[in-house]
């Protein structure tokens, strides 16, 4: 089934999905999981939480930064570490997220085009263009999507 991000809501709406997400860089699975949650708004990809403890130890350590989002709050950043590697500052959290987001607490999200691989049952992702979103397109899904020239405004 595909859905267009243009059906999905304002404010976003989050939802459970039991979709296989895996996270590779430099050849070492960042993360695995089937119990992400997709968070959905109107004109964009999903962005996929994926929980805190799906991610391998070491591999996520706080970094410098933060932003603040008018629906979810106070977003803090993670740097992410493969080895002798830093990835500064390429995955969040909600450590207080705001009333009707609380679902987000402890679990992670991360900008698919900052890591070699991310992939949804399978499919390799394509990030969402703009530098400052982090959604997932995949098949499922059809735009056009905020975040390429142009879209500034939307």
């Amino acid at each position: 089934m595909t859905e267009s991000v243009w059906d999905y809501p304002r404010p976003p709406r989050v939802e459970p999905s039991s979709e296989r997400v895996v996270v590779t860089h430099a050849g070492v699975v960042l993360a695995d999981t089937t119990a992400t949650l997709r968070l959905l708004e109107t004109s964009h990809p999903p962005t996929y939480y994926l929980p805190r403890s799906a991610f391998a130890e070491g591999v996520l350590r706080p970094g410098q930064g933060a932003s603040w989002c008018e629906w979810k709050g106070q977003a803090d950043y993670f740097d992410v570490v493969v080895g002798d590697e830093v990835l500064p500052a390429i995955a969040w959290t909600y450590p207080t997220p705001t009333k009707g987001f609380e679902v987000l607490l402890d679990h992670v999200a991360l900008y698919p085009g900052r890591v070699d691989r991310c992939t949804v049952d399978g499919e390799v992702v394509e990030p969402q263009p703009g530098h400052f979103y982090g959604g997932w397109i995949t098949s499922r899904v059809t735009g056009p999507f905020k975040g390429g020239p142009g879209t500034s405004g939307w």
